[in-house]
């Protein structure tokens, strides 16, 4: 058979980390399978992390046949993989025509955490973002993102010698990598339904966090369907500013985005929002601008916890990183006017994992570099004043 042959059968199989448990029934159903058999299946794909149909014993053996000559298990292939001294991991995923994102897994004590892209760049342009920096190319499949968990999970499990299938080493699963989850919204649903079914990867809606920097509408669309955890990118507590850091806020201003929280909760399996607060330095560290953040929540009516993102400087930035003794006094009075806040530990610092410095290879076709151009010029005035700051 010669390779091109070769490639066009590949091409030609269905690849089953597409599917959640519904669809993956409707498959099965195509080729005149039962309903059981997709569950079967399901638990071998996502509860063993298998992907020889050899080793799925207790399939039928006509069916492993129709398997091996009409499916695969594709997850995208990591380039490289680095190890940070912390115990962090992070692979760069080839996704094709030289794009790449990175996930990253993050070793604690009572929890392990692997943060996942969900698009080959980002066109929300935050001012302090790496991945925005490098433009968009598309959104990734949902076997895209779910075989970044099903790899980072199966490499995990070898390295710690665990056979269990209900041993597992990732427990929460953070959508906060590259990309904004919600302009992805169809391939991260169904990528949701196979982290929540307990004949996929069987995690409960408080393990499952997604992270959006505030698309209002398709945030309702996620409450209706899979309301996970959510954690909002804040970042100001007043539409001048926030509109200059997050152009989104321009289309979904603080007033829509606080009153699209308030509907959240009430499916949430949480009792509050995270907000997610990137702290710049000169820019959106003063203490006044933690009564504003109060004020807002407060007249909004939105039960909140704020975790606050020491920045982390990367080239094209202009900005920097604020003064430990800000953040931690930023932070106390949070807390101090009665809102739990943590500061997050930085951590891969030392393989550039640390959160906003995942970047991957993006094959841009936004103009990148006129819309940077256009955002740099707007954020002069911001930018001077900051250093002035200093």
């Amino acid at each position: 058979m010669t390779d091109n042959v070769k490639e066009s059968a590949a091409a030609s199989k269905v690849n089953l980390l597409d599917f959640d448990l519904e669809g993956l029934t409707a498959w099965c159903a195509g080729i005149g399978e039962k309903a059981f058999r997709a569950t079967q299946l399901s638990r071998w794909l996502h509860r063993h992390v298998e992907g020889d149909f050899d080793n799925m014993t207790n399939l039928a053996k006509v069916f492993r046949a129709k398997l091996k000559d009409m499916a695969e298990v594709r997850p995208p292939v990591p380039i490289t993989e680095k190890k940070s001294a912390d115990g962090t991991r992070k692979w760069l995923f080839d996704v094709g025509n030289g794009n790449a994102v990175e996930s990253v897994f993050i070793p604690e004590d009572d929890r392990g955490t692997l943060c996942i892209s969900t698009q080959a760049g980002c066109a929300m342009g935050c001012l302090f973002c790496s991945t925005g920096k490098q433009g968009f190319n598309r959104n990734l499949t949902t076997a895209e993102i779910v075989g970044q968990l099903w790899w980072a999970e199966r490499e995990l499990r070898r390295d710690a010698g665990v056979t269990d299938p209900n041993d597992r080493i990732i427990s929460n699963v953070v959508l906060m990598g590259m990309g904004e989850p919600l302009q992805n919204l169809d391939n991260v649903l169904r990528a949701l339904h196979v982290f929540l079914d307990d004949n996929g990867y069987g995690l409960s809606r408080r393990r499952v966090t997604v992270s959006t920097s505030g698309l209002v509408r398709q945030m309702d669309k996620l409450a209706e369907d899979s309301p996970v955890a959510l954690a909002v990118s804040l970042h100001a507590g007043n539409d001048a500013l926030r509109d200059k850091l997050m152009p989104v806020n321009r289309k979904h201003p603080l007033a829509d985005l606080m009153a699209a929280c308030r509907r959240y909760l009430k499916v949430a399996p949480r009792d509050f929002i995270t907000f997610e607060y990137v702290m710049l330095g000169g820019i959106n560290d003063r203490l006044e601008q933690v009564d504003e953040l109060v004020e807002l929540v407060r007249r909004e009516n939105v039960p909140c916890k704020f975790n606050l993102i020491p920045f982390n400087p990367f080239t094209q930035s202009d900005l920097r990183k604020p003064e430990r003794e800000q953040v931690l006094a930023f932070c106390r009075r949070l807390n101090e006017a009665g809102i739990v806040t943590t500061v997050r530990k930085t951590r891969g610092d030392d393989i550039d994992a640390a959160c906003g410095q995942l970047a991957g290879e993006v094959r841009d076709r936004t103009r990148r570099a006129e819309r940077l151009a256009q955002q740099k010029a707007e954020a002069a005035p911001l930018l001077q004043a900051a250093r002035r700051s200093e």
